[in-house]
């Protein structure tokens, strides 16, 4: 579902990746069954190619990764969070349009 441009992180790769990135990380945590997920997953996509250098993309399965998403209380998806420096500078809640999407980016990038 990820394309080469969105980094698909997992429990053990998370820390590791958010930790080491220079620019800011902008995490997907979605789940197969989530319809806004499917919604916003080309939106991300394209994020990803317009945003290339900028920011970090990641998407996180909940169903598959239990532990991340629950140190960060996410009890509904798709959550964006923004990391920057390790920490979460941003979040955004459900679906959101593509620009209003690249706007928050781009404030932290």
């Amino acid at each position: 579902m990820a394309s080469d441009k969105i980094q698909v992180l997992s429990d053990s790769n998370f820390q590791a990746t958010i930790g080491a990135a220079m620019v800011p990380v902008v995490v997907d945590f979605w789940a197969e069954w989530c319809m806004p997920c499917r919604r916003i997953a080309p939106i991300i996509e394209q994020l990803a190619t317009e945003l290339e250098g900028k920011a970090i993309m990641g998407k996180m399965n909940v169903d598959e990764n239990p532990s991340t998403p629950s140190q960060f209380g996410i009890h509904s998806i798709p959550t964006l969070l923004i990391f920057k420096g390790g920490q979460v500078v941003d979040s955004v809640v459900g679906l959101r349009g593509k620009d209003e999407l690249k706007r928050l980016i781009e404030r932290h990038a």
